[in-house]
């Protein structure tokens, strides 16, 4: 477990747990959020490839993402593990309503130095809508992917509710002993 790809919804926890098995296995942990936003309203990266190519060229990482579609089979050929949180609509609405609320009240400065908005709760784009909308579609892709049999070689881990990452996670703890 040395490239490993932290997949699931928006909201299911990716970057939490992506930064906590950084520190655990001490591998770099890179958030794909902040490698795609790189400016003001929502400026995208027009090096994501070049960038990730060479993120994903070392001999160690974490990633939080399943990947945006010009990355994704670059993610997924250079990874050794996945590791996906497959938790229903009713556990990640609450995380990603919680979240947002949070980040709009407190103006907290997110990737390329952009804030979650007021008005931004009424476009499609938002983390809100945006979870309940692409929840069944990505859980799709996502089990499309892990039965490939171009991916059937990665490690795979899959954790349908919150209790059974954590176990797993503390088991982690617990063999590097």
């Amino acid at each position: 477990m040395k490239r490993i790809l932290v997949v699931g919804v928006t909201g299911a926890g990716k970057s939490t747990l992506a930064r906590a098995l950084g520190s655990r296995l001490d591998l770099p942990c890179h958030e794909m959020d902040a490698l795609y936003f790189t400016g003001p309203r929502w400026a995208t990266n027009a090096r994501l490839t070049e960038d990730v190519s060479t993120l994903t060229a070392r001999p160690g990482w974490v990633m939080d993402s399943l990947g945006y579609p010009e990355v994704r089979d670059l993610l997924w050929d250079r990874a050794d593990t996945v590791v996906w949180l497959d938790y229903p609509r009713r556990v990640i609405m609450p995380r990603v309503l919680r979240r947002s609320l949070r980040r709009t009240v407190t103006r907290e400065v997110l990737f390329g130095g952009n804030r979650e908005t007021w008005t931004g709760w009424l476009s499609r784009e938002h983390p809100a809508w945006w979870a309940w909308s692409q929840h069944r579609g990505r859980r799709r892709e996502i089990g499309r992917r892990v039965r490939d049999p171009r991916f059937t070689p990665l490690t795979t881990f899959r954790f349908s509710h919150p209790d059974e990452t954590a176990a797993w996670l503390a088991s982690l703890l617990t063999a590097s002993r």
